[in-house]
């Protein structure tokens, strides 16, 4: 029997390849993990092999592919879900065909294996009047509530991640003119985004009054935290902005179809920015993207914006009173029926 080689080489990726040689955030080698995690509990319960018993050569195109569709089928995960994991498998083999080149023929096999089509999502976005009601929600009088405020206007008007707002430390942010916040994305890139005087008035005032863990430095605190003086979660992001939405749904004017998630909130001011004309350039440097076909998802959501542009562009070639009424012509009505008939 051949030696289990696959939790060397699994091992060896997640723990010395992603973080050092790639340099991985924590958030993607965690999500690596978890469908390698998932692939060891498939093997397992559908295929009968434990994980210490498993070996490279085990893996095969047929293997991963029933893997993908186990995903789909019994897990219920959507397309997009499948897809995601399949980007970390790739990642995977690409480290393994190095490692061991006489299994290149299947691991190639496997490289091949092709993202699966699935239906195109709408983008989900707060219109303008929708985001105010929802920013009015927080109590100010409170502690809390001036904190899930200030987090609720910092997360939209940097149309931050939720990893990069909770991130967020007091020594990026800068108060003095040019006001900006520095936001570490993903990849462990950053990027300045500048701030509006009245975010810059509120951010001001709610750190002047902020009680600081004094056993690490004032600029090393993180800017949101909990009642225990700890880092928010991505979680807790959550918790904080459902529990204003059901708030906001008490209002007729707050009529939102969709879960609001804090990703909602990067949305939202991407489709402000280019209703108000904002050239994709800059949206694309604002939110961090790599080239401006991420971006594009915005200009292609913007339905209002489609029409204007429509409307803009349309020539009234013939004028109404020349049109001709179909209804009339009885040789069209004659060919339409017989079409009917066949």
């Amino acid at each position: 029997m051949k030696n289990a080689d696959f939790p060397y080489y699994l091992t060896n990726f997640l723990s010395k390849y992603l973080p050092g040689h790639k340099n991985s955030s924590p958030n993607t080698i965690e999500s690596y993990a978890t469908t390698f995690k998932l692939l060891l509990i498939y093997c397992e319960k559908e295929k009968k092999v434990k994980p210490e018993r498993l070996t490279l050569s085990f893996l095969t195109h047929d293997l991963i592919i029933g893997f993908l569709d186990w995903i789909e089928k019994e897990r219920k995960c959507a397309i997009s879900t499948r897809n995601q994991r399949m980007v970390a498998l790739y990642s995977f083999f690409r480290y393994v065909q190095k490692e061991t080149p006489e299994n290149i023929y299947e691991i190639h096999k496997i490289l091949n294996i092709p993202n699966k089509k699935g239906p195109k999502t709408i983008v989900p976005f707060l219109t303008g009047e929708e985001m105010k009601i929802l920013l009015e929600q927080p109590d100010t009088s409170t502690n809390d509530g001036k904190r899930d405020f200030v987090l609720l206007v910092i997360l939209y008007d940097t149309a931050a991640r939720v990893q990069e707002l909770i991130d967020l430390k007091n020594k990026d942010v800068r108060i003095s003119n040019p006001s900006v916040i520095t936001l570490t994305g993903k990849g462990n890139k950053t990027r300045q985004v500048p701030i509006m005087d009245k975010t810059k008035k509120l951010l001001e005032n709610y750190l002047i009054n902020q009680k600081f863990n004094n056993a690490i430095s004032k600029g090393d605190n993180y800017v949101f935290v909990n009642q225990r003086k700890q880092k928010l979660t991505r979680w807790g992001v959550s918790y904080i902005i459902n529990k204003y939405v059901e708030i906001a749904k008490q209002n007729p004017k707050f009529t939102v179809p969709f879960p609001v998630t804090p990703h909602v909130f990067r949305h939202s001011k991407s489709m402000h920015l280019l209703q108000s004309g904002i050239n994709l350039i800059y949206i694309r440097d604002f939110l961090g993207h790599c080239d401006c076909s991420t971006t594009e998802i915005y200009a292609r959501a913007d339905t209002e914006m489609k029409r204007k542009a429509i409307e803009e562009a349309y020539s009234d070639v013939l004028p109404i009173k020349d049109l001709p009424i179909w209804g009339d012509d009885t040789d069209l009505m004659n060919f339409l029926n017989s079409l009917c008939k066949k």
